[in-house]
């Protein structure tokens, strides 16, 4: 950076960690970071808050550190940690790979804030997290006004808007009922309310749902359960690790065939995959098995399927699952819209559930309960409605009504909506122009800088990082993503000051062909 610059960054969970962490690595000058964050979980955010211990990562330690290009970072951080085993009793008992408690990587997210953050002060940076909603936002000639709750305004040369995604969705309208968990989290205080033989009802079939069901098992639960949704599609089960090395999945690799045919298509990227599967031996059946058993299979049959395949030597879904990260990002931002439509509409589901697995020692969990009859998982949900005498009356497509005790929501967020305490800034910013919505939620920014986007014009003092690019990014999340977010957010804010270019209109050109026009 050629001079000491002011940023504001607004959220401090995960997402702000990872950025504080790249910020710190980088050359410049000295100059002014804020953080806001309103909540209590500065740094660990809403996923990785002080909870149970059931309650683990999806990912290994290496998929896990916030430190760019180095891998081993939360493992060597996990060696300094007294209790915290990588290997024996602590390892998943079903593919000997180790999935920490999300507690305990929230301790490690705290840390590695107060590192980057102590390494910025040392370098000579004034430093200030603050405890306070940025509520209003308004673009000032060269720089960003933020409002606070609290009164506080200050002005930032850049902002970066990490805000976090929304609350789950209240789908089935139950807001307010006796019995309806609207938050889970915490879980170990929200289902302190169940009685041990209630039937709860858990709306939602992702990971969230997963946590759910394991922390209500471990609680010595007796009455059934109910997974509703409705697709009823369960989280893949990730596989033993293996070491791999992409060849053709790779952006430069995507670039070249979006350059040589005005952009990509699904087709372009199965083509691309095929040959990264022949070349690694991988069975490329294995994936058109796993998207068509989606709709084909039970959630249990598909369940029992993939802990079967833990110790599979096929790599089709390892490729996949590691593809994601490094590429996913390249293949979105060079994907036709009509193909972007065509996935969120039809394979959004399926995509996430192979690309995001369960642990198999949370797998076997639910299989026994599935398998002893206590479980079970129903796809159809058509409404929820709570009962005048108490309770809950469940609609589900082709089966008989049924009434439940206490009803968990584990629905994701919406695409459309922000997080409820960033909604009055993001209103703000929609006001003045200074962002665009986009199509399939979440907010237009330029490919591979993270700037924000009104009117074909990408501004550098405005960054979106995480859930805020919802749409313009298909993964948003996981801890790989939002490490590259903000290298490419630190770079971005490292070049050189240049001329605006004159104000023009249009679509916001793919990845790699060439900058917007920035306004300062």
């Amino acid at each position: 950076m050629s001079r000491g610059i002011s940023i504001g960054v607004v959220g401090g969970g995960a997402a702000a960690v990872c950025l504080v962490d790249a910020l710190a690595r980088a050359d410049g000058l000295p100059g002014e970071l804020v953080v806001f964050e309103p909540t209590p979980h500065v740094w660990r955010g809403r996923a990785y808050q002080v909870d149970t211990e059931i309650l683990r990562v999806n990912a290994t330690p290496e998929d896990m550190s916030v430190r760019e290009g180095d891998g081993a970072h939360f493992r060597r951080w996990l060696a300094t940690r007294a209790g915290a085993s990588t290997t024996g009793q602590d390892a998943d008992f079903r593919s000997a790979a180790y999935f920490p408690a999300r507690s305990l990587y929230g301790a490690y997210l705290e840390d590695s804030a107060r590192a980057g953050l102590g390494e910025l002060r040392r370098r000579g940076w004034r430093v200030s997290v603050l405890s306070e909603a940025v509520t209003a936002a308004r673009r000032m000639p060269h720089q960003v006004l933020l409002s606070t709750g609290h009164g506080r305004k200050q002005c930032f040369d850049h902002v970066v808007l990490a805000v976090g995604a929304g609350g789950p969705q209240d789908v089935c309208g139950l807001r307010g009922a006796p019995g309806f968990l609207a938050e889970p989290y915490p879980l170990s205080t929200t289902l302190r309310t169940l009685a041990d033989d209630d039937h709860v009802v858990v709306i939602g079939s992702g990971l969230t749902c997963v946590d759910i069901v394991l922390a209500i098992a471990a609680r010595g639960h007796r009455g059934p359960v109910s997974v509703v949704s409705r697709a009823g599609v369960l989280p893949a089960v990730r596989q033993r690790p293996r070491s791999l090395d992409l060849r053709h999945l790779t952006p430069q690799r995507l670039m070249a065939v979006a350059a040589a045919s005005g952009g990509l298509t699904v087709d372009d990227v199965w083509g691309v995959a095929r040959a990264e599967f022949r070349e690694a031996g991988a069975a490329v059946h294995t994936v058109v098995d796993e998207i068509a058993g989606v709709r084909r299979d039970s959630a249990v049959d598909r369940l029992r399927r993939h802990l079967g395949a833990v110790d599979s030597p096929d790599l089709a879904l390892r490729l996949l699952q590691h593809a994601i990260p490094s590429a996913g990002p390249t293949i979105w931002s060079l994907l036709r819209e009509e193909e972007k439509g065509r996935i969120l509409r039809r394979h959004r589901r399926t995509v996430m559930s192979l690309c995001c697995p369960m642990p198999p020692s949370s797998a076997a969990v639910l299989l026994a309960l599935a398998e002893s009859g206590q479980l079970e998982v129903l796809a159809g949900l058509r409404g929820i409605r709570p009962r005048a005498a108490g309770g809950f009356e469940v609609e589900i497509a082709g089966r008989a009504r049924f009434g439940a005790d206490k009803v968990v929501n584990a629905t994701s967020a919406s695409l459309e909506c922000f997080a409820a305490d960033a909604r009055p800034l993001m209103s703000s910013l929609i006001r003045d122009r200074a962002v665009g919505r986009h199509p399939h939620g979440g907010l237009q920014l330029e490919p591979g800088s993270g700037r924000l986007v009104h009117d074909g014009i990408a501004d550098r003092r405005l960054y979106a990082l995480g859930s805020v690019a919802t749409g313009a990014q298909f993964f948003t999340f996981g801890i790989p993503v939002l490490v590259d977010q903000s290298r490419r957010i630190v770079a971005a804010l490292q070049e050189p000051a240049r001329r605006a270019a004159p104000p023009r209109s249009g679509p916001v050109p793919r990845h790699g062909a060439g900058p917007l026009p920035v306004a300062r």
